[in-house]
């Protein structure tokens, strides 16, 4: 099997190649999509972004082996367009995306708080966050890519990645209730930087 940079480079010449690159990433950007959007939009969101793709597939960098960042970052780039679809999916995700990004506060909380109020907290505090802070985090949380990928979706520098996933956790973590003076440990490193209120 040829890996997706052969592929594309291949299906300039061979059009017809480009649909293995959809079998293998149609479900993945069709998830992602989904659980930003739901199943209605999500089907529209992965056609709309596998033809953006065959479209521009010549300017792909044909050094990057695997295609899933450059098609979530086609796909975070057409979600765009469905904000007010996305604002409405937000009421029925809220939970579940607590329980994923901030995964052992619910559990702690549960004495403290109950988890429809975590959840309200939560879903303001996401719709707060800058459109480029929140496509991160959930290329992060939902797109399951990480930093590396996530740079390539959007086409930022890693630092920037680092940046916005930083400030969005430091911002639904006050959302979330848990204190901040607790340090955020991630991928080995300590984020000592003071907490702004």
């Amino acid at each position: 099997m040829s890996p997706d940079n052969e592929v594309i480079e291949r299906s300039i010449r061979e059009p017809a190649v480009f649909e293995s690159l959809y079998s293998r990433h149609a479900t993945s950007v069709y998830r992602y999509a989904a659980q930003r959007l739901g199943d209605h939009a999500a089907e529209d969101v992965m056609a709309e972004t596998f033809l953006v793709a065959f479209e521009r597939r010549s300017a792909y960098d044909v050094t990057v082996q695997n295609a899933r960042p450059w098609l979530l970052g086609i796909a975070t780039r057409l979600m765009r367009k469905h904000v007010r679809l996305e604002a409405t999916a937000w009421k029925g995700v809220s939970a579940d995306l607590a329980a994923q990004i901030v995964p052992d506060f619910i559990e702690q909380a549960g004495a403290r708080i109950d988890a429809q109020r975590l959840a309200r907290r939560l879903k303001k505090a996401l719709r707060r966050l800058s459109k480029a802070d929140r496509d991160t985090l959930l290329l992060y949380a939902w797109g399951d890519l990480d930093y590396a990928s996530i740079a390539l979706a959007m086409q930022v520098p890693i630092g920037t990645v680092r940046s916005r996933l930083n400030r969005a956790r430091r911002h639904l973590r006050r959302a979330a209730g848990i204190p901040a003076n607790e340090q955020e440990k991630d991928h080995g490193r300590v984020d000592t930087a003071p907490q702004h209120t």
